[in-house]
């Protein structure tokens, strides 16, 4: 099973730990961070979305009509457009980006950011609208005859698109979440699958939640799976640690000036997936062989906030153990963009393709082993 990873395509020079020194949206930046991926063995990079941020399918026509191999991944929020436009504006970019686009849809899981650009259902009608969504935006990619539509969310007649995607017979659906509701949802649409990196164990037990749901949704295949770390790596395992506290004291910091008078640890997250990132953190540290949480606790639960700490082998290691669960997107970002990026991509990733190439062979190996042995035993089985 071929591995692949995913990074960053953020349009500034800021992260948790580092305040912007860049415009929100600097193009030398955007281009720079974008290379640097490319040269260095990445598959694809998110453009995330924010209220306030950037717009990011525009971001990504602009690196799309600037790289050649690097995919993009391009998250989007169903409240901000009506799906016919969406589903126009990314077949326009798979052809921009000549087939490289994946959509990762956003349902929302914190009501007051939802709120900022007008979104005032609650996550359960949310996630109803995402899937009616998906649907539509799937048949607009695909249909070259007129269609109405009528559902809970959208209502309109006629409709059929002039412009459709490279990939054939659409690009990839991305999803992700760690509720009832987001299991359901993404099982029965998502091509992938998006996790954040918790312990082996749980990450087994969410792999297999949404494999029940995509076999509950009448599914025959199912999503593929990503997991994402924030990977703090250094040449020794003594440099690592001490680069790890300093990047939780620096997050602590930069979260206190810009909450004063509050903590992160003190603010309860709606969303389920951060609920667990902190009960996780709470129940300790440090788990298997990297995993490290106070990065995570510091933020809040705030998203992909989960660290694996150590050197570039220790962390290749530990992302092995998740492709050995059957995790085949591995996402990665560092703290310091453009360096980390650059890092994990001379550093980790040859060390994981290296190792699942082996794993590759020896399973073929023994797949073409087990044949000869059936074929063995039915030339016997023949000839008695």
């Amino acid at each position: 099973m071929p591995v692949e990873f995913l990074g960053i395509a953020a349009t500034g020079d800021g992260s948790e730990t580092t305040a912007r020194t860049t415009a929100a949206f600097d193009r030398d930046y955007t281009l720079r961070l974008a290379r640097a991926h490319e040269d260095h063995g990445w598959d694809r990079v998110l453009f995330a979305y924010g209220a306030g941020a950037p717009e990011p399918a525009a971001a990504a026509a602009f690196l799309a009509s600037h790289l050649d191999r690097l995919q993009i991944l391009l998250a989007h929020r169903p409240n901000v457009s009506y799906p016919t436009f969406a589903a126009k504006t990314f077949a326009t970019l798979d052809r921009i980006s000549d087939g490289r686009l994946t959509v990762h849809f956003i349902t929302g899981g914190n009501d007051h950011e939802q709120q900022r650009e007008g979104d005032f259902l609650t996550k359960d009608q949310r996630y109803e609208r995402t899937r009616e969504y998906i649907g539509i935006v799937k048949k607009a990619w695909t249909s070259r005859e007129p269609f109405d539509h009528e559902g809970p969310h959208y209502r309109f007649n006629d409709f059929v698109s002039d412009v459709f995607p490279v990939q054939q017979p659409r690009p990839g659906v991305s999803f992700g979440g760690s509720s009832d509701a987001a299991y359901a949802a993404g099982g029965a649409e998502a091509d992938v699958y998006c996790l954040w990196g918790e312990p082996l164990a749980r990450t087994a037990e969410q792999i297999e939640r949404v494999r029940e749901a995509a076999r509950a949704a009448g599914r025959t295949d199912v999503p593929r799976i990503q997991v994402a770390f924030r990977p703090i790596i250094a040449p020794t395992e003594a440099l690592a640690w001490e680069k790890a506290h300093r990047t939780v004291a620096a997050i602590r910091a930069r979260r206190g000036a810009d909450r004063p008078g509050t903590t992160p640890e003190a603010v309860t997250p709606e969303n389920t997936g951060s609920r667990r990132l902190i009960e996780i953190a709470e129940a300790g540290e440090r788990y298997a062989r990297a995993l490290w949480t106070p990065t995570a606790a510091a933020t809040g639960g705030a998203g992909n906030s989960n660290a694996l700490v150590g050197t570039p082998e220790t962390v290749a290691q530990a992302l092995l153990d998740y492709y050995d669960l059957g995790v085949d997107i591995l996402s990665a970002r560092g703290y310091h963009l453009l360096d980390d990026a650059i890092d994990f991509g001379r550093y980790v990733i040859p060390i994981v393709r290296e190792e699942v190439a082996k794993r590759d062979a020896a399973k073929a190996g023994a797949a073409r082993a087990e044949r000869a042995e059936r074929d063995r035993h039915q030339l016997i089985a023949a000839q008695a």
